[in-house]
């Protein structure tokens, strides 16, 4: 079953950019107007965070992050066959800041939220970077799935480090040189182990773990904000926000981080998934 998935996408990810965006069209067709995937979703959680917005502006708001939303789908595809000067003709990335901390001799967190298109930001990085390339992830129900993914998000060198068994899996790297991404926007499984912010307009648990992580092992942390110019093409900023972890009061760390976050998706809100269930969990005031 893998074979034949792999071999299908792989085909598909050969078309040429026009082709590609032909069928993504197709796609927003499908996935907005006949199929209405997540739609409910996706409307209800777009008007609790934009209370201001009127209906029509909303309806305007959902078309244009379903149509960045199968543009990322086949751009994802085309991940499969680009070459790394494909890449680099899409993305612009100054990794400077990087450079310099692996030049200092120490490791590194990126936070980033789920901004299209975090894919193609994961392999421009991996491919210049100095570091060891760790990114976390949340394995696929899918076998299939779960090896296609694998396959392209290392192809480039990056090591996964799955979510459900991070602790294990960084022993070999707490006292080794790297660089670990972390897409620092999940929705938690324990809310009561978090940390609670308003963020969009409602409480909204974050993980501690990346900021605990951080500021027991002194790792500086850089925040990453990725911007689509236009179809297919992206500029990610990437700015060390904090040096010295250790220095700072709990929960610093990941406030700032939500309240980076949030900035970019109001300046650019069709570009975040918002058809993912991150509101399940209700705050009550013994929570924080």
């Amino acid at each position: 079953m893998y074979y034949l998935l792999f071999a299908i996408c792989y085909v598909i990810s050969l078309l040429p950019f026009p082709v590609l965006f032909f069928i993504s069209d197709i796609c927003y067709v499908l996935v907005y107007h006949v199929f209405g995937y997540r739609k409910t979703v996706v409307m209800a959680n777009m008007k609790q965070a934009f209370p201001e917005k009127s209906e029509e502006e909303i309806k305007i708001l959902a078309k244009k992050y379903y149509r960045n939303l199968t543009d990322m789908m086949v751009e994802t595809l085309k991940s499969l066959s680009m070459t790394k000067a494909q890449l680099r003709e899409h993305v612009i990335c100054d990794l400077s800041p990087l450079h310099r901390l692996y030049d200092q001799g120490r490791s590194c967190q990126l936070h980033l939220g789920h901004n299209f298109n975090w894919e193609w930001a994961n392999l421009y990085c991996m491919q210049d970077v100095k570091f060891p390339f760790l990114v976390v992830y949340m394995p696929l129900t899918s076998k299939p799935a779960d090896r296609l993914f694998r396959y392209f998000r290392e192809r480039f060198g990056s090591v996964l480090i799955p979510a459900n068994d991070m602790a294990n899996s960084m022993k070999d790297w707490n006292h080794k040189q790297h660089l670990i991404a972390l897409v620092a926007d999940q929705n938690p499984g324990n809310p009561k182990s978090c940390l609670w912010y308003p963020f969009l307009n409602q409480m909204t648990p974050f993980y501690k773990g990346p900021e605990m992580s951080a500021r027991r092992s002194n790792t500086p942390v850089v925040f990453v904000d990725i911007r689509k110019v236009k179809r297919g093409y992206y500029t990610i900023d990437m700015k060390v926000m904090f040096e010295e972890p250790q220095n700072e009061p709990p929960g610093k760390i990941t406030e700032t981080f939500v309240n980076f976050l949030e900035k970019n998706i109001r300046e650019q809100p069709e570009v975040w998934v918002w058809s993912h269930r991150r509101w399940k969990h209700k705050y009550q005031e013994d929570q924080q």
